[in-house]
């Protein structure tokens, strides 16, 4: 005879503002591009692979004669139309955000006129389509230092690009009461060239990531249409390899010495791996998508090294943010690659189940059982304080649950989640979860 077991679903307490402006975990970054291009033909954004849970759109650029007074209009589509598209995804839980520049749109801010103007054309951009976030993807001379040091710097364009993304962000809060979201993809000579140089284009992103750490949700440097690097290993890398994707991740997270000064690292939750979508979108830096697995498995503290690189942190980076992509339209094509191939490959990464069994960070005290899990999660902790917060969060990042449980023994109903894949918090770390 079988035991019958009675789920008895209760409505937990669920502390909001947590997660307002999280991205989920893990992510999967794409850009969309708001034009056709012949070789990656323009989508529209409700026809994106479901994967894609971060839709950065492309981009906001400057009118034609300026490099400030900031415009985004949809093509293809009316704004309504485009809107609708919109709201339809963030229906599904999924982050719409704005990217600011590109590659060939320079922004300079070079005085408080100017970023007043781009501050105010910001904010009316993000309130008239509704955007979750905004993306900083300043290339060329849109970024660059002259003096100063990471954490003072004294040019002009860095400290008022600086100044008006915290006014953007302070905006937003004070119109729709949650948090902008903010995300940056500079090259790697504004981030990691810093190791070379400091001074021109060579580490220019570093004081405006230093200032703006608290609010940043992730960071995804293009590991493409880079050449050669340094690791903090002292040694040079090369972009298309494995070794490159993983010295050039760890740099960002455990940070390194410049001429400008110490460039404290981030935060391993805060770092996603950014890499083209197959061999034609980008013009170098392509890595095939075993090696993607072999690189980012290793990152996470799941898989054998690959290469000659050895991470300086035993076990990896298990909280990795995720995986963003130059770009949603050229992975859905199947003349560049296997339609998708990167969103496949970024489930085969984070859905594996060494990823998602990956319970022994270092980080907590905590044991959690079974997983995967059905009605029922078992949590023991050793915790000396009397009450620890455990959070569950679904797939786009939305706290779903969320309980106080003393040290010692704890269940935790699960039935009134749909299966799927969730991460729980338990103080700084999180661990991934398969509800059944």
């Amino acid at each position: 005879m079988k035991k019958l077991i009675f789920c008895f679903c209760i409505t937990l307490s669920i502390t909001h503002g947590i997660s307002n402006a999280q991205l989920p975990v893990p992510a999967l970054i794409g850009y969309w591009h708001n034009w056709n291009d012949a070789n990656a033909p323009y989508i529209p954004l409700t026809n994106i692979d479901s994967r894609y849970n971060v839709i950065q759109i492309a981009f906001a650029v400057p009118e034609p004669g300026s490099d400030y007074k900031m415009t985004f209009i949809p093509d293809q589509i009316s704004p309504a139309a485009f809107i609708s598209q919109v709201q339809a995804l963030q229906s599904q839980g999924k982050k719409i955000l704005i990217s600011i520049g590109g590659a060939t749109a320079p922004v300079s801010l070079d005085n408080i006129s100017e970023r007043d103007t781009f501050i105010a054309r910001m904010n009316q951009i993000i309130n008239t389509y509704n955007f979750d976030g905004i993306d900083i993807d300043l290339e060329g001379s849109s970024v660059t230092v002259s003096g100063g040091s990471i954490a003072a710097p004294t040019d002009a364009k860095i400290i008022n690009l600086i100044d008006a993304v915290k006014q953007i962000m302070h905006d937003y809060y004070t119109t729709h009461g949650k948090q902008l979201i903010l995300t940056m993809a500079p090259e790697t000579a504004f981030v990691q060239g810093g190791m070379s140089a400091y001074g021109g284009i060579w580490g220019a992103y570093l004081p405006v990531i230093h200032a703006l750490r608290d609010s940043l949700a992730a960071i995804h440097v293009q590991l493409y249409n880079s050449g050669s690097m340094y690791g903090i290993d002292g040694n040079i890398y090369t972009q298309g390899t494995t070794d490159f994707i993983i010295a050039m991740t760890e740099a960002v997270i455990q940070g390194f010495s410049t001429s400008g000064g110490m460039f404290y690292g981030l935060p391993e939750d805060k770092v996603a791996v950014g890499l083209p979508a197959c061999a034609l979108a980008a013009g170098g830096g392509y890595v095939s998508p075993d090696s993607v697995k072999a690189a980012v498995n290793y990152l996470i503290g799941t898989g054998p090294k690959p290469g000659t690189y050895t991470l300086a942190q035993t076990g990896g980076y298990p909280d990795l943010r995720g995986m963003m992509t130059w770009s949603v339209n050229w992975d859905a094509v199947s003349t560049c690659a296997a339609a998708y191939q990167y969103a496949q490959t970024f489930e085969d990464i984070f859905s594996s189940p060494s990823a998602i069994n990956n319970w022994n960070d270092g980080h907590t005290s905590v044991l959690m059982y079974p997983n995967p899990a059905t009605d029922i999660l078992y949590v023991n902790t050793s915790e000396s304080a009397s009450e620890n917060l455990i959070s569950i969060y679904n797939a786009q990042g939305e706290l779903v649950l969320s309980r106080m449980i003393s040290s010692g023994n704890a269940e935790i109903t699960l039935c009134s989640l749909p299966a799927g894949l969730y991460g729980v918090r338990f103080k700084n770390s999180i661990v991934k979860l398969i509800k059944r």
